[in-house]
């Protein structure tokens, strides 16, 4: 989407108090804080006022949880929709009702107005900023989640006849296989299931066909708590990859680059459910199938800058308050170790548990978003669960699929959450172990 210097981003700068609410006094939903920009401290202790003004720098610092400032809060550890920044929450609660001086919400702003134009083009600039995406790709902001996009890739990439490779990690990676079948021919090159999914194949050894579309991988399975730390060169003639990112989207630098495609679904570390994110290399596009729906024909989206249809608007504005977030904080590079030392901490009380509590996948590819592991004694996971609950640490339960605990410690997850998990499992250990 191109960006001028008229662009009605322009709304953001003229008056950097706009957005501040002064909602009717008998207004069912009163706002108590007004926030002027990113970030804020949200440190436990007593309710003060919050005074914040914008600067060309503004200085990240710790973020506390809103459970340790507030008993309505909770430790949210579900894969999804997931635990978004608090600060972020309460930027979007204080413009919910007049957004920045338009005198509407965001939620009930035309998609094809100046407002909600100024909110969409900027979600996209910040975005392009933080994973450094040129001009080369289009980014577009979409519907139907990714499993969506499990029919819409290869109805864009391929012709019926047209065979594509698949790397099988975990559940979500079978779903886009099986899928793919109807719209072209896929073949699984390697599957992990033999394996209850739990490792990443040597690249090396992939048996890779050259007359592939693209090759596709789920660089985090959600499920089975596999992630991808490098990715395979594909070796079909177009050099494409393809991938399903929507668990780990934003939380680590990527070189977009070595993608055709990426989508994610926005619910884990981006935003709200109901939106999706496509980045796509431009010259991929305009080829669909002719059973395309028009919905997922991606160049009817690009040619429309996203607004073909009326977009999830309030998700997209959501996603744009995350990215703002995620630049305040220094970028990916800075998230990324934020969220190793959050993983890493999770993991070694894992491993140092002398087996009481046991993680399955290989530690090379453990994931830094989503920690699987089960009670050496699995008739006490209900009771860990319950008992987390109580200490207001929530989903935790494993997938119905595979059981045993599951952690989703995303970019919005603070420290405190995992500390807290941490002792917990300490203590639930000198109790039950």
């Amino acid at each position: 989407m191109a960006m001028s210097t008229t662009s009605p981003n322009s709304l953001h700068l003229k008056n950097p108090n706009r957005h501040l609410i002064n909602p009717p006094t008998k207004t069912s939903f009163p706002i108590k804080t007004q926030i002027n920009s990113f970030p804020i401290n949200n440190s436990s202790g007593p309710k003060k006022p919050i005074s914040i003004t914008c600067a060309a720098s503004p200085q990240v610092q710790d973020r506390a949880s809103a459970a340790a400032a507030g008993s309505e809060r909770v430790f949210n550890f579900a894969a999804g929709p997931a635990i978004l920044p608090e600060n972020v929450l309460r930027r979007a609660e204080s413009e919910l009702y007049n957004w920045r001086g338009s005198g509407m919400s965001v939620m009930e702003m035309s998609h094809r107005g100046k407002e909600f134009r100024s909110i969409i083009e900027k979600a996209e600039s910040d975005l392009r900023t933080l994973l450094n995406i040129s001009s080369d790709y289009a980014v577009l902001f979409l519907q139907g989640g990714a499993t969506t996009q499990f029919a819409a890739v290869p109805l864009n990439l391929c012709t019926p006849s047209d065979t594509v490779d698949f790397v099988v990690t975990g559940s979500w990676g079978d779903k886009a296989f099986k899928e793919a079948v109807k719209y072209c021919k896929p073949n699984v090159i390697w599957s992990g299931k033999s394996e209850k999914y739990t490792k990443v194949p040597s690249f090396d050894g992939l048996e890779q066909n050259p007359d592939a579309k693209y090759l596709h991988i789920c660089a985090n399975e959600t499920i089975h708590g596999v992630e991808f730390k490098d990715y395979p060169t594909p070796r079909n003639r177009a050099g494409l990859l393809v991938a399903d990112m929507s668990s780990n989207f934003c939380s680590k630098p990527v070189d977009v680059t070595k993608f055709g495609l990426i989508y994610a679904g926005a619910q884990k570390n981006v935003g709200p459910s109901g939106v999706t994110i496509v980045i796509v290399r431009k010259d991929l596009i305009g080829n669909a199938q002719e059973i395309t729906p028009v919905m997922l024909d991606y160049k009817i989206h690009a040619d429309n800058n996203s607004l073909y249809n009326t977009p999830p608007c309030f998700g997209i504005y959501v996603c744009g308050l995350v990215f703002e977030d995620l630049l305040a904080q220094g970028g990916l590079v800075e998230v990324e170790k934020k969220n190793i030392k959050k993983g890493q901490m999770l993991y070694n009380a894992i491993d140092e548990s002398k087996g009481f509590y046991r993680c399955p996948v290989e530690k090379s590819v453990r994931s830094l978003m989503n920690v699987p592991f089960t009670l050496e004694k699995s008739e006490l996971e209900e009771e860990f669960v319950k008992e987390a609950a109580k200490e207001k640490m929530l989903q935790l339960k494993g997938h119905r699929s595979v059981g045993g605990i599951r952690a989703s410690i995303y970019n919005a997850m603070p420290l405190a959450g995992v500390e807290k998990l941490v002792a917990f499992m300490k203590d639930f250990q000198a109790r039950h172990g």
